[in-house]
Formats: C-alpha cells, structure tokens, sequence
C-alpha cells in the first residue's frame, strides 16, 4: 500500500494531503530511465575494454597475420641482398677484372634515391615505420639488381669481343710445321743478303719449298694482295682487328683476293721466291698498332714448349736473311 504524504497549509492552519499529479510522475519516470540508459551504457563500455567483438578480433587476427608477412618478407630481402653481394664482389673482382673492365664503385651500386619524399603516403598508420623500411629495402634491392644486370650485359658483350679477339690473334705459324725446311732467320738485326749491310729484320723467314701452302695466323680481312710493295713481291696483308695486322711475303700465287673474309687456317697463297728475295721461303710480320712486333711471341696456337724453345734459339741466332 502506497504511503500517503502530508503537508502543512500555512494558511489554513491545517495538514493537507499531498496530490500526486501525472505531469509529475511522468517527469520521474523520464529521469529514470534516462538514468538507466546512461548506465547500462557505461557498463558496455566498461565491458568493451576488456571483451572484444567478434568483428574486432577478426581485424585484429589479420593485423598480426599482416605483421608476421612482413617480417618474413623483410628476412627473405636481406637473404636476397647477401645473395646478390656474392655476386657483385664476383662482378667486380673477377669477371670485370677478367675482362678489363673497371669495377663499378660500392656509392654507384647502393646509391639512394633523391628528390621527394617517396614514402609520404605510408605516413600516418600504426604500423608505418614497418612498412616505410620494409619499401625502402624493396627499393635498394630493385636498384642493385637493375645496376647488376646491366653489368652482366656490359660482361656478356666483352666476352664476345674477348672471343673474337682471340680467334683474330695471329696465333699459329704461317706455314705447317711438316712443310717446314728451317726458320732461316728471326726478327732483330740481320745481315742484307745483297748488300751485306746490317739492317733491322722486321718479321721471320720460313724455308720451304716453292709452292708450299701458307695458312692465314687468325681469323681477319684481306686489306692486299698484290706485288706494288717494295721488295715484298706477290704478298698479302691480313686486317685481323683489335689493332693487329699480317703480312705475308714473297708468294709464288694467291689463293685470295682483296676483301675477301678467311678464318685461322684457311689456305691464303704459296710459297715463292718474288720480290727482293734471295731462295724460295715465306718472310712473314706481324704489325700491332701499326708496329711491327716480334711474330715469335704469337706461336702459342699449335707448337709444343719445346718446339717454342727449339725455334726461340734458332730465330736468335744472327745470320743472314731471305731478303
């Protein structure tokens, strides 16, 4: 049963009961569930703090996923990097130095990147100093490998000039070591056979019957064949590149003819006697930058070390020349 409530009416001298009226009782009933509703929700937000929804924990189970990635990521670029570190000490110490090739400097292969700031955009998340050095190893890596890969180019082209160069090189003797009747006389100071007179001989006579073939010394293109040098007769000169040229004296015939193409090896003439030559014998230079060299120091292509020490003594010895 509801209490009944009084209050004493100062002008009648009197108690009078109070009356409830519905205005108030429906304020009451506002403050109170107001009051309810403010508090249920600090319990759910007190309850939040330590329970997550499910929608939170799905989030949060893939932000951890996404971190384990990048750590695994990241591991895998420095494996990468020591990968192509062996490489390029590989590059730089052996390859380019085999081919003499300057090595590319440490600053010019790890060189950074310049100019704005490329990671601007990651900026600003929880996990953006993650995934800034994550882009910036990604970067450096791409930029080593592109730098690397157009040094192997540079490699691959001086390997085949290397290979070009040496089957170019003047590398065997113009006349077959079964043809061969003597090396008459080497390169150095020899006397004239027709005047006597001390004079610098500027290749090696080879005697051999008239008629005996002569091989060109390495791949090149025929630049002469014809009898208007002085005292060479019918000769032919070979333009072998990278700086080297043959020359090939006293012929009987040709077996070539002016820009043709010949390979080491190749059948070029035949031994004669033209020009100012004494008996029938090959006199044979080799020309470096223009340069006439020692052809003695070419002969690695098909003569055994003694062989090569046989004929080094015989090409010593002055004497006197074919021509």
């Amino acid at each position: 049963m509801a209490k009944v409530k009084y209050y004493y009416d100062s002008e009648t001298l009197s108690y009078r009961k109070v009356e409830s009226r519905k205005r108030d009782k429906f304020k009451k009933m506002t403050v109170f569930l107001l009051a309810a509703v403010m508090l249920g929700a600090l319990m759910v937000l007190g309850l939040y703090q330590f329970i997550e929804p499910p929608k939170q924990k799905v989030l949060q189970r893939e932000l951890e996923n996404m971190k384990l990635h990048y750590e695994l990521l990241d591991k895998k670029m420095r494996e990468a990097e020591n990968v192509l570190n062996g490489i390029q000490k590989r590059d730089n110490n052996i390859y380019r130095t085999y081919f003499e090739a300057n090595p590319i400097p440490e600053e010019q292969r790890k060189a950074g990147f310049g100019g704005v700031n490329r990671y601007k955009s990651l900026e600003g998340f929880n996990n953006s100093d993650m995934i800034i050095d994550a882009s910036k190893n990604l970067d450096v890596l791409s930029k080593q490998l592109y730098v690397q890969s157009k040094s192997l180019d540079e490699i691959i082209d001086l390997a085949m000039d290397k290979e070009k160069m040496l089957a170019a090189l003047p590398a065997i003797q113009p006349v077959s070591k079964e043809d061969l009747t003597r090396m008459a006389s080497g390169y150095g100071w020899r006397s004239d056979p027709f005047t006597k007179a001390r004079k610098m001989h500027k290749g090696m006579d080879f005697t051999s019957p008239k008629g005996t073939p002569i091989y060109a010394t390495g791949n090149g293109k025929v630049i002469r064949a014809d009898n208007r040098a002085s005292g060479f007769g019918k000769h032919i000169r070979i333009d072998h590149g990278f700086g080297y040229i043959t020359l090939y004296a006293h012929l009987s015939k040709y077996n070539v003819k002016k820009g043709q193409n010949v390979k080491r090896g190749d059948l070029i003439g035949y031994v004669g006697s033209t020009g100012r030559s004494k008996a029938p014998h090959l006199h044979y230079e080799v020309h470096y930058n223009k340069n006439a060299v020692n052809p003695i120091n070419f002969y690695y292509g098909d003569l055994s070390p003694e062989e090569f020490k046989e004929m080094l003594k015989m090409a010593s010895q002055e004497g006197q020349s074919y021509d």
